[in-house]
């Protein structure tokens, strides 16, 4: 009886099929993870802190060592002639490569120093 009740509630919902055709089988075999409001922070090889801020992030199970990035956005910090500098970065997008310990951003590059400097360009590599 058990067993007819719970085919009964089986067979009277409406089962709703994906078609293999709907399914992106290279973004499934590329990507290894994918993540959404994504936050890197670290230090870099002076010691000095940053943290970089993705709206989506995603690695590829061929290239581990990169964590591509959209919407990016965060801080560097860096000292020149004693004095902390604070560097705020934004970007359409960006390559954080873990083993070279650098970031490649890309598209609508804005880098505003907390000492006045500003740049704006196309791309731009940051070494950390």
């Amino acid at each position: 009886m058990v067993a007819a009740l719970v085919a009964s509630a089986v067979f009277t919902k409406q089962l709703i099929w994906t078609p293999i055709s709907a399914i992106n089988m290279i973004d499934i075999t590329s990507n290894q993870f994918k993540m959404t409001d994504a936050n890197f922070s670290g230090t870099d090889r002076h010691g000095q802190p940053f943290s970089i801020f993705a709206k989506t992030g995603r690695q590829e199970y061929n290239n581990p060592d990169i964590i591509y990035m959209t919407t990016v956005s965060g801080t560097t910090v860096r000292q020149e002639n004693g004095v902390l500098i604070t560097d705020y970065i934004r970007a359409n997008s960006g390559e954080y490569n873990q083993s070279k310990r650098n970031i490649r951003l890309i598209g609508n590059v804005h880098i505003d120093s907390s000492n006045g400097d500003k740049i704006t360009t196309s791309e731009m590599v940051i070494k950390l």
